[in-house]
This record gives structure tokens, sequence and C-alpha cells, in this order.
């Protein structure tokens, strides 16, 4: 049963009391059945190969009753603030012994609290496109998640956490998270004269995969319709700055890459607030190959971004995490 192995490791077995411990918020939370599930996972564009393992879990999750009030617990701490920022469920991986109950089991949350999520994203005014689109992220992940693995689930139930809770949305080629400016960013931006600083509301910039090409005419497009719709649809809060933490940011991209690479005319958007002092060079390899544990020795060279990434590490070297900003 799930809960026996949730409660043989230690972490999880605290996480598991204070979750229990919350008592009951009244919120009546599951899955579709297995006649409506394979729709919805469909318009959350969970691949075709994942729906069959999908459904024939579910059966497994339903007779499980521990299994089942646990993810209702799940599904009401999640929404309990839904729509403010920082305050999201973060939920915790789940171990391998955990089955392959435990390894879907945060897909079934995430489905379980759409009915909270599309009311809270009609209660904004949110468009349905939008709407769509954003939450169609759980299944790039699954995705992800396949490619990584070789099977379905989720690699980073938390960063689906926020499309979930009204923190992030698609919008064009980037998403756009609302979130707040960093001491150290946030004391760059405040040196620069924007009228902004630590603590202040800013939009994070991310870049999902699987999306086309980083182009110029991409990014001004999603700036511009992320620009009308938190104006619309979070018109009390005010969004001046942008921020962006990634790899991306790395200076020592600019020695592989040509000024008109559209990663260098990503980067040269942004002022450069400070770089981190810690390598991380799994991250770059996992976005750029599929998997940051491959060995560096064996890189493909196929683009220009591999023979970075590659080239740079193969030399020795090591990539950092950038953390920039630039005026809305």
């Amino acid at each position: 049963m799930l809960l026996e192995a949730l409660r043989a490791d230690a972490r999880l077995a605290e996480w598991l009391r204070d979750l229990e411990g919350e008592g009951d918020a009244g919120v009546r939370a599951a899955p579709p059945d297995a006649d409506e599930l394979p729709e919805v996972l469909l318009d959350l564009s969970v691949p075709h190969e994942d729906i069959n393992e999908l459904v024939a879990l579910r059966a497994r999750l339903g007779e499980d009753p521990e299994a089942m009030a646990l993810l209702a617990r799940c599904v009401a701490r999640f929404v309990r603030d839904m729509g403010e920022i920082g305050k999201g469920w973060e939920p915790p991986p789940f171990p391998e012994c955990a089955g392959p109950l435990g390894r879907v089991f945060h897909v079934y949350v995430f489905v379980a609290a759409l009915p909270y999520v599309r009311a809270y994203h009609r209660e904004r005014g949110v468009p349905q496109e939008v709407s769509r689109r954003t939450l169609a992220d759980l299944g790039r992940h699954v995705a992800v998640h396949r490619r990584r693995r070789g099977t379905g689930g989720l690699l980073f139930p938390w960063w689906i956490s926020l499309h979930f809770h009204g923190e992030l949305f698609q919008l064009g080629r980037l998403q756009f998270q609302r979130a707040r400016l960093g001491q150290r960013t946030g004391r760059a931006v405040a040196a620069a004269g924007k009228g902004a600083g630590p603590g202040d509301p800013c939009l994070s910039l991310h870049i999902p995969d699987f999306s086309g090409p980083l182009s110029p005419s991409a990014c001004e497009r999603s700036l511009g319709l992320a620009r009308e719709f938190f104006a619309r649809h979070y018109p009390e809060e005010r969004y001046e700055i942008a921020v962006c933490h990634s790899w991306l940011l790395d200076p020592q991209l600019k020695r592989y890459l040509p000024p008109e690479s559209n990663i260098i005319r990503f980067q040269d958007r942004f002022e450069l607030a400070h770089v981190e002092t810690t390598p991380d060079d799994g991250v770059p390899v996992g976005f750029v190959f599929g998997d940051p544990e491959l060995p560096v020795e064996e890189l493909p060279r196929r683009s220009g971004v591999e023979r970075a990434v590659g080239d740079h590490l193969r030399a020795g070297g090591h990539w950092y995490g950038g953390h920039g900003w630039f005026a809305l």
C-alpha cells in the first residue's frame, strides 16, 4: 500500500503527520473515473503512451482508502491559498519503493485540483486558451519524465504546482511567474533608479522546452502578451520589472555563441545582477541533452548550443546560474 511505503521514510512520515494535523478542510476531491480520465489527460497534453497506465492505476488508487484520503488532503492544502504568491503546495518526491502509484500520484492530485484551478481562472477572467496552454505544461513534464526515466510520472511536481496555483501563466513562447524581487536582484534594480527593490512584484521569465526556437520575435510577442495580460487580470499588482534566473544568463556563453544567436540576443535583454559562484553543470546538460547525468565525454555536438555546453565542460569548465533583470 502507498501509505506504508511513505511512512517508512522518516521525512515523508513527518510530512504526512503535518498534513494530517491540518484537519478536515471540507474538500472532497478525486480524479475523474476511468471513463472520463482519458479525455481530461489529453486536454492536459499528457502523452498518449501514458494514458493507459494512468487509467489503470486510477482503479488501484480508488481501491486504497488511505491513498484517496491523502489525495483529498493534498488537494485541500494546495487550493487553500489559491493565487497567493509563494503559498502554493510543494509536494515532496516519493521514493521508488512507493511503486507505480507513487510515481504518478502527483498527476492525480493536479487532475483532482482542476475544478478549483479553473474556477480561479474564471474568477480572474483568464481566457480559456491561456488557461489551457498553461495547464498543458503538466503533459510536457510527463513527457520529460518519460524521456529521462522511460516511464510516466513527474520529476518536478513542485514546478507544476506553480501553474495549478495561479502563479504562472504560459503567454506565447515564454512562461511568466508572478514573483517578488530577491535581495541581490532587487538591490540592483533599486540602484538603477527603477523605483522597485527587494520584495516588490516582478515577473520571472521561464523558457519551456519543446516549444520551438527562442527567437527575438517570439520573445517580443510574449512580452507584449504579458504586459496586457497582467494589467488586465491582476490590475492590483504592478509589474514593471522582469527577471530571469537561468544558466542561459551565464556570460560564458558569449565565448561560444555568435552575437546573432537566439540565446545571446535573449541574454542581451537583461542587466546582469549577479552570477552564482557554485557551478551547476547538470542544469544545462539536462535542458540541452535531456538527461543531466549523461557522461560529459559522450555529449553530442549537433548544434551550436550542444557544442558550447559540451565543449566547455570537456575543457574543464563549469556552468553557473545567472540572475538578470530588465524594465518592462
